[in-house]
């Protein structure tokens, strides 16, 4: 590994974001904790945990980052259809345990999951500390894909989401962007760019630009805009 900063338990802060390296691109730190008040530097800053079960903490701050403005989510006309006709309720912080379970047992199936034992801790902390929340898409009494993320000031940042049914992370996303921007949030943090969520209407911006979005929009990282919700199943 190149040469980079090693963090101790004892301290929260980070180097600024733009000495994280090109390659790979936006490692920033390696080491440290997932204690609560760490995290809440973290993201309020631009730096995410990103790891596997037998590597050490990597904070990452990626340039460029992806973004999506909770106004352009990008709706096609089948899935507009969709929506119309789909017999599911969506629900927010019901089953965030579940939620993060889900979002890493399917990861682990695939290709192996960054949502260590330590992740899942450290969130549902966060969660209970009213930071860190869930959306959740139900057939019935089933749960059957969602969305998990932190709230701060106007910012949403998304960590995973997982589909059990058909497009069913795609209603827990199109649900989000339409309630944070009733509750008047600016963006969601998408981390790093695939080509799923650009067919969803997600950008890329300069790091410094993200980094400027999160100064003007986040005054207290322990405070949000966010409420929960619950949308009755359309039965049409």
């Amino acid at each position: 590994m190149p040469d980079i900063l090693w963090l101790e338990d004892t301290n929260i802060n980070f180097p600024p974001v733009e000495a994280a390296l090109k390659d790979p691109d936006g490692l920033l730190a390696v080491g440290g904790d997932l204690s609560t008040e760490r995290l809440l530097e973290a993201y309020r800053r631009g730096i995410f945990p990103w790891y596997e079960e037998d590597q050490p903490i990597l904070w990452w701050s990626p340039n460029p980052r992806c973004v999506l403005f909770p106004q352009e989510f990008h709706i096609s006309r089948s899935f507009r259809k969709k929506l119309r006709n789909a017999p599911f309720k969506i629900t927010a912080d019901k089953a965030f345990s579940e939620v993060i379970k889900q979002c890493a047992e399917l990861r682990e199936n695939r290709e192996g999951t960054w949502i260590t034992e330590a992740i899942n801790t450290s969130f549902n902390q966060l969660h209970n500390a009213g930071i860190a929340h869930s959306v959740e898409v139900w057939e019935g009494e089933e749960l059957i894909g969602g969305l998990y993320g932190i709230a701060m000031g106007r910012i949403f940042f998304g960590e995973s989401m997982f589909s059990r049914r058909a497009d069913a992370s795609k209603f827990a996303l199109y649900e989000l962007t339409c309630q944070l921007s009733d509750l008047g949030f600016n963006l969601i943090d998408c981390q790093v760019h695939n080509d799923h969520l650009e067919s969803l209407g997600a950008i890329t911006i300069p790091r410094q630009q993200f980094i400027s979005y999160l100064e003007q929009h986040i005054v207290d990282p322990t405070a949000s805009n966010w409420r929960p919700w619950s949308t009755p199943s359309n039965t049409a």
